[in-house]
């Protein structure tokens, strides 16, 4: 339905300690065996070593691993002695203007960042997939200070994608919550939101 849709890619959520999409490993090899290219498959990882992401990403065969959780930058050069052909993808959790300070903490690591709503540091802890909103003016200065490309997720919706797209000039959208019945993806509001994307790419280019 996503790739019908238009996705560039499809992110396979492992196990979390919160939050929808999850599929886990079993579930998620099928579907990364049978996507078509260029479409990406993206693994989401709670693991937090270098050793153990390249073991998650192994069992999956994913191309690109998100890893969800500040990490130590060192289990991305770990990951990346493992694992060199695998693209590696930080998701940043903005609490707050600290967020800023993590860019030059992982940028030597990685190819890519992911803007998100989570709390880590919570009893338990929320790792994507809260559909919260967090504050697009500390995205947008991550996007321009970033020297990488920069993905935005957190409480996008139909409604409210075309702004984030004029605010914050993401590179790409990750999506869950937000387009989602009953904890399945919902094929109306995929479309409404892959149609509010369009308009929004057009009026940027206008």
């Amino acid at each position: 339905m996503a790739i019908a849709a238009g996705a560039d890619a499809l992110g396979l959520v492992g196990d979390m300690p919160s939050g929808p999409g999850v599929i886990g490993d079993a579930r998620a090899i099928p579907i990364a065996l049978m996507v078509p290219p260029p479409v990406a498959t993206f693994l989401l990882t709670q693991e937090e070593t270098g050793a153990g992401i390249a073991d998650h990403v192994r069992r999956v065969g994913a191309g690109v691993v998100q890893v969800v959780r500040h990490v130590e930058p060192v289990a991305h050069r770990q990951l990346a002695e493992r694992l060199p052909y695998v693209r590696r993808v930080q998701v940043i959790h903005v609490e707050d203007r600290s967020a800023l300070d993590l860019i030059p903490a992982y940028a030597p690591f990685v190819h890519a960042f992911l803007l998100d709503s989570g709390t880590p540091s919570a009893a338990v802890p929320e790792l994507g997939g809260t559909g919260r909103l967090h504050d697009w003016t500390i995205s947008a200065e991550f996007v321009r200070r970033a020297p990488h490309p920069v993905f935005l997720a957190g409480g996008l919706t139909p409604t409210n994608v075309g702004r984030a797209i004029r605010e914050v000039r993401p590179y790409g959208l990750d999506l869950c919550s937000g387009l989602r019945t009953d904890n399945r993806l919902d094929p109306r509001k995929l479309a409404a939101f892959m149609q509010a994307v369009r308009e929004a790419d057009r009026s940027l280019s206008d």
